[in-house]
């Protein structure tokens, strides 16, 4: 119902009211993708992609396994999915994941980026593998949607006689449009976000480090019950043009403007909220950088509604020349937007780099997040905002709350 507010209940499950139904999201996300297999050229999908994975099937281990391509899953024609997982996990899954048949859930390693040798017949034995189950499941002849994947399997796949084609946008396609459960979960990863953003607001002062915020905002996430803090950005005074994408050990000092971007999950649903303070007093110029910044994210925020397309959006915001970079390349992700979700990027990505020649149509249950960026007049200072929005039936609604219409001062002088 979008006459209403989206809830952002407490994380536990309890008697007395429906919060997020575990039950219902599975069904609808594996219900997504197997519509969009059905829409493509494709049989099946073969998925290296954790985000993938997790969105099929509903699986999850420790973060340590999301650049090692050592699992995957296997959705075939109209067969519930395969999952093969790192050793004991397997085990783990038979146990405890009710909504999987127990007998598809695998044990299974294809080398661990190589660290096992393709020589060894990991990856040749696996690719057999699924080429039997493809036969078993009548889509052998049909081309197999792969995501991601070490080139070595790639090869062992092709050997073993499949057709492999790109399932990465098969998968995209799926998940760009979130189910009520979906946007409640992000909507509370970013209610997180928002207590982290007034603890920061506190703790700005001269003396106080870069890294000390980021180790902070991470204790507190993670005491909140983050599943993973992706990344903190943290960037203040002469590191903030051109924006560097990281933190440091730098010192906060009277005067700074700093900006920071928390990234992080609940219950694997992202977050990317920028917040842009001066630390006891600003200048005009750092003012009139704020200012510039909330009026381009505003003019992209009014414009989102079902039905216009991204080159629209895009066509608002600032050429890179007139902000200071020689190309739309140079300056891309500075005025931008992308999907949230499983993963920090998913559908629709917003940029004049892509939009104006590319555009997507905008549709009602896509989840994304608007950020831009102004150069202050002082060389040195910048601002950046970022607020992520929830595509309604006729407009949008901002879930990220932590008070940005004005330049916050931090401990004001």
């Amino acid at each position: 119902r979008w006459d209403r507010e989206i809830p952002a209940p407490g994380h536990k499950d309890v008697d007395f009211e429906t919060r997020v139904d575990f039950r219902r999201m599975r069904r609808y996300r594996l219900a997504r993708a197997r519509q969009a297999l059905k829409n493509s050229n494709c049989g099946a999908l073969l998925l290296f992609d954790v985000n993938n994975i997790r969105y099929i099937s509903a699986t999850k281990i420790g973060e340590w396994e999301r650049d090692k391509l050592c699992r995957f899953a296997l959705l075939a024609g109209d067969e519930e999915p395969i999952v093969w997982d790192f050793g004991s996990a397997a085990v783990h899954h038979r146990l405890n994941c009710d909504w999987l048949d127990p007998e598809r859930c695998r044990a299974g390693m294809t080398g661990m980026r190589g660290t096992v040798p393709p020589a060894v017949g990991l990856m040749r034995a696996h690719a057999e593998e699924v080429m039997s189950l493809l036969n078993e499941a009548g889509v052998a002849d049909m081309p197999i949607g792969v995501d991601i994947a070490e080139t070595a399997m790639f090869f062992e796949l092709q050997k073993a006689g499949m057709k492999v084609a790109d399932g990465q946008q098969i998968m995209l396609d799926a998940r760009e449009i979130k189910n009520m459960d979906e946007i409640v979960l992000l909507n509370q990863a970013a209610a997180m976000v928002d207590g982290v953003y007034h603890m920061i607001y506190e703790e700005l002062r001269p003396g106080v480090r870069e890294n000390d915020i980021v180790a902070m905002a991470n204790k507190m996430l993670y005491e909140m019950g983050s599943d993973d803090v992706e990344a903190i950005n943290a960037i203040s005074g002469e590191r903030c043009s051109p924006h560097p994408h990281n933190f440091t050990d730098r010192m906060f000092r009277p005067g700074d403007q700093a900006f920071f971007d928390i990234l992080q999950s609940y219950q694997g649903y992202r977050t990317c909220y920028y917040r842009t303070f001066n630390i006891g007093r600003s200048t005009p110029v750092q003012e009139d950088a704020y200012k510039r910044c909330r009026e381009w994210l505003d003019v992209a925020i009014q414009l989102i509604k079902p039905g216009v397309s991204t080159d629209t959006v895009a066509a608002v915001w600032p050429k890179a020349e007139e902000f200071g970079f020689p190309s739309e390349m140079d300056a891309f992700g500075l005025q931008f937007g992308h999907g949230l979700g499983l993963a920090l990027h998913e559908r629709p990505i917003i940029s004049r780099l892509v939009s104006l020649e590319d555009p997507m149509e905008i549709k009602t249950g896509m989840v994304f997040a608007l950020e831009t960026y102004c150069p202050a007049k002082d060389g040195y200072s910048a601002a950046r905002i970022e607020e992520e929005v929830v595509v309604t039936d006729t407009g949008c609604k901002v879930i990220t709350h932590f008070p940005a219409e004005d330049l916050p001062i931090a401990n004001a002088y």
